[in-house]
């Protein structure tokens, strides 16, 4: 790895802690507007190798938010414009990319299967979000959840805490009731104690389509990727 490229992160991590995430592997599922921006994150302060997990390729609704979309993504793989983003940051990167969504319960140890150090989990739907959890944990590799990031305008209320402790947020209190069942509990979270705005309803629409600004999922992102970094690098 280039060593000015990492000049400043070594000022605060020293030498060591710098060769320690560039010998470290971390799997991320979801690059949307949270996802995005861990994994820009762990690119900058060099993590060596990232593993992309990701079925969907971006479309206009997407550029308020996410970092991979702009105007001449639009209907590009996230997988692949991230992959091609993170590697303009750090050409020595590793960069590895799965054009799917995950699916519990197929049988083919997934995540096992990728052997990375860490894992984040940024996707959307409850079902994936316990099965990579239930996943990381058969496997012994540490994992973080991102928890609601929609519908929310303050992003000073994120918070890093373990899922029995949250509280508010309406993912997190279904997530704590699925995992609770499993018998799985200390699983690291970001989430916020905002209560959510409730959005017009979409016209045609059986639902309201959850509301996103720029400035909310990103720090969810940033706070996942910092709890990531202290982690690897035992720093309490």
């Amino acid at each position: 790895m280039n060593k000015a490229y990492t000049a400043r992160t070594e000022l605060l991590l020293g030498s060591d802690g710098v060769r320690t995430l560039e010998n470290s592997a971390v799997l991320v599922f979801g690059l949307g507007g949270v996802g995005s921006f861990t994994v820009e994150a762990l690119a900058r302060v060099g993590v060596g190798r990232l593993i992309l997990v990701d079925g969907d390729a971006y479309d206009t609704s997407n550029v308020n938010r996410q970092l991979g979309a702009l105007a001449d993504t639009v209907g590009q793989k996230k997988t692949d414009v991230m992959a091609e983003r993170v590697r303009a940051i750090n050409p020595d990167i590793c960069v590895e990319t799965h054009c799917r969504f995950y699916l519990p319960g197929t049988g083919d140890d997934f995540i096992a299967a990728c052997r990375p150090d860490y894992i984040v989990d940024a996707v959307d739907t409850v079902v994936a979000k316990v099965g990579i959890i239930e996943e990381a944990r058969r496997a012994g590799i540490p994992v973080i959840s991102s928890m609601g990031a929609g519908n929310k305008l303050y992003p000073e209320l994120f918070t890093l805490d373990y899922i029995e402790n949250t509280s508010v947020d309406p993912l997190a209190r279904i997530m704590r009731k699925r995992l609770r069942r499993k018998g799985i509990g200390r699983i690291k979270v970001v989430y916020s104690t905002e209560k959510p705005v409730v959005p017009e309803k979409t016209e045609g629409a059986g639902h309201p389509l959850p509301g996103s600004v720029s400035f909310v999922p990103s720090v969810a992102g940033m706070l996942m990727a910092g709890a990531v970094v202290r982690d690897i690098l035992h720093i309490d």
